[in-house]
C-alpha cells in the first residue's frame, strides 16, 4: 500500500511539472485575453498537445543520447544524458535563419549546438538547411 501511494506521489510530480511549463512567462498564456467558452477551451487544447510534442521531443533525445552513450553540456557546462527540452531552446535562441539576396543561410550554428543538432531527426537537422545528417 505504501509503495501505491509512493508511485502516485511521483506520477503526481511529472504531471505537476507539464502545468508548471505552461503557466511558464516564455509561454505567453497570460497574454492571451479569451472571452467565450470555446476559446478558452480550444486554447487549452492547443495548450496540452504543446505538452505532449515538448514531452515526446524531450524523450526522443533523451532516448537518443542514452543509446548513443552521449551527453550535452547541460547550464554549468558539464555533461549531462537528460537535459531538457528547455534547455535546448535557450541554446538555439541566438540562431537566425537570413535571406539575403535569394541566399538562404543559418548563422550562428556553432560547433556545441552541431553537436547537440547530431542528436535529433534528419528532419530537425534540414530545418537549419544541413545537407546531410550528422553523425
Amino acid at each position: 500500500m505504501a509503495d501505491d501511494a509512493l508511485r502516485e506521489y511521483k506520477a503526481q510530480q511529472s504531471t505537476e511539472h507539464g502545468f508548471r511549463f505552461l503557466k511558464d512567462p516564455l509561454f505567453f498564456t497570460s497574454s492571451v485575453f479569451l472571452k467565450s467558452t470555446k476559446r478558452i477551451e480550444a486554447l487549452g487544447m492547443i495548450m496540452a498537445l504543446c505538452l505532449l510534442i515538448y514531452n515526446l521531443a524531450q524523450r526522443q533525445l533523451r532516448l537518443t543520447l542514452e543509446l548513443k552513450q552521449a551527453t550535452i553540456p547541460n547550464q554549468l557546462g558539464k555533461p549531462s544524458k537528460s537535459p531538457t527540452l528547455r534547455w535546448i531552446f535557450q541554446c538555439f535562441l541566438s540562431i537566425h535563419f537570413v535571406d539575403l539576396h535569394g541566399v538562404k543561410e543559418v548563422v550562428n550554428l556553432s560547433p556545441p549546438r552541431l553537436h547537440i543538432l547530431s542528436f535529433f531527426s534528419y528532419g530537425c537537422q534540414r530545418y537549419y538547411l544541413l545537407p546531410a545528417p550528422i553523425s
